[in-house]
Order: C-alpha cells, then sequence, then structure tokens
C-alpha cells in the first residue's frame, strides 16, 4: 500500500513536470502544485484508459501515457489559469467614488 502511494507520488511529478514543460509559454504555479496536478492526472489518465480498453497492454502503455500527459498538461493550464486570477485580483487598485 505504501508503495503503491509513493510511485503514485513520483509518477504524478513526473507527469506533472512532464506536462508544465510541454505547454507554451510560462506558468507561475508552485513545485507542490504541478506535482499535484500530476497526480490527479495520472490518476484520472490511468481511470479513463482502463475504461476505453488500453490501461493494460502488453509493452509500453503508450495511449494510456499519451491521455496522462494530456491531462496534466490540461491541469497545469488550469492551476496556471486560477494563481493568475487570483494574483490580478489582489492586485487591481480601488476605484474612487
Amino acid at each position: 500500500m505504501i508503495g503503491a502511494i509513493l510511485w503514485g507520488i513520483i509518477g504524478g511529478a513526473i507527469v506533472g513536470y512532464l506536462g508544465r514543460l510541454l505547454l507554451p509559454g510560462r506558468q507561475n504555479i508552485s513545485a507542490l502544485m504541478t506535482v499535484v496536478a500530476g497526480i490527479l492526472a495520472a490518476t484520472l489518465g490511468g481511470i479513463i484508459a482502463t475504461w476505453l480498453g488500453v490501461g493494460e497492454t502488453r509493452g509500453i502503455d503508450w495511449i494510456r501515457h499519451i491521455i496522462q500527459l494530456a491531462l496534466a498538461m490540461f491541469f497545469v493550464w488550469l492551476a496556471a489559469r486560477m494563481s493568475a486570477k487570483r494574483h490580478t485580483q489582489a492586485v487591481q487598485p480601488r476605484q474612487a467614488p
């Protein structure tokens, strides 16, 4: 059980950083947010691949990994958008009445 959790965190970190690397532009998110996005993408991508019937194949599961990377790119993009929106709302000056 502990081994599966550790491999999930390690695999999620790798998927998250690959997704961040493949996403064009600069993402102003923390390393922790990148790892969380990767863990979510790896987990959800594995579930989707299993649902599609390509989760466990002979050899390397390329389709599963492509799904996980696409989801990682989406989750990193989403986290960057949410972070940017939060920072712009905090910086906006008050309007005079």
